[in-house]
């Protein structure tokens, strides 16, 4: 038998490998630098809890060996907050793409980052329905070509960075799959982050949007993340554009504030303190 140990084994299924993802798809390393993140950080796998949605991303729950949950379409982060209210010991992780976070699932996103519920949200934008077509999102820029938008997009995108920002996250980075290193070390900080933290990776998708627009060799795809990629970071993230000739990342918001798990249970301590007082013992649901 071969005493050869991949580095990354203890934190990806190794009976699920090799994945899914077309050629050039930049979901590959969002998996290898995530498990490179954990293993850096020498993170308790036992107290991580992989979340995704629907999407090609949504795959990735099932690649990670830690605990995980594949949910319904946009319901990731209603999942996720669902786990740090019951136990706030555990350190939900939802790895996602912009449809599901941002389409359906766009009301979950903002109210769990409002509350800052601790939770890393990992968000893989493609541009694109990926899965189901290559139909336009909530992402797609706009002159952009879709399925759906065939003579270019009209509708204008979220500025995810700036979204989470206004909603209340207390980290907030976006880099694209040409930046790994940085991908890793802003994945660091999300997971170990008190308080919601999101992180956006631009990445390719060769067989949807890119070969609608003209950058669907894996290589092209890599070069052009690279040549219109700008470092900007601790910006206003309106700031951060993400345009044709131009991709504004970094990291740009850091910050702390009270976190909603530990403030539910500490008032759930405290009304069980008073019930306690006029002699009533129960449990309370905040």
């Amino acid at each position: 038998m071969s005493n050869l140990h991949h580095p990354l084994e203890d934190y990806t299924r190794s009976g699920m490998i090799p994945h899914i993802w077309c050629n050039g798809c930049g979901n590959g390393i969002i998996l290898g630098e995530f498990a490179r993140a954990l293993d850096e950080l020498k993170y308790d796998r036992d107290k991580v809890v992989v979340v995704s949605g629907i999407g090609c991303i949504g795959r990735i729950s099932g690649y990670t060996n830690t605990d995980s949950f594949h949910t319904t379409h946009g319901r990731a982060l209603a999942f996720a907050v669902g786990v740090k209210a019951a136990r706030p010991d555990l350190k939900p992780i939802v790895i996602s793409g912009d449809g599901d976070l941002f389409a359906i699932g766009g009301n979950h996103f903002i109210h769990a980052a409002r509350r800052n519920v601790d939770v890393a949200v990992i968000c893989s934008n493609n541009f694109n329905y990926g899965m189901t077509g290559g139909q336009a999102g909530p992402t797609t820029p706009v002159g952009a070509f879709t399925t759906t938008s065939r003579y270019g997009n009209i509708e204008h995108p979220f500025n995810l960075v700036h979204l989470a920002a206004a909603s209340g996250a207390v980290y907030v980075a976006r880099w694209t799959t040409i930046h790994v290193k940085r991908i890793r070390e802003s994945m660091k900080k999300a997971i170990s982050r008190k308080g919601f933290s999101f992180v956006e990776i631009v990445t390719p998708c060769p067989e949807e949007y890119g070969r609608r627009n003209k950058i669907a060799d894996p290589i092209l795809g890599m070069k052009w993340l690279r040549e219109v990629s700008e470092v900007r970071s601790n910006i206003d993230p309106i700031e951060a554009v993400i345009g044709p000739d131009k991709i504004i990342v970094g990291e740009f918001v850091d910050v702390e504030k009270p976190e909603f798990s530990d403030l539910l249970w500490e008032k759930n301590r405290s009304v069980q303190a008073e019930l306690e007082k006029v002699g009533r013992r129960t449990n309370v649901a905040i």
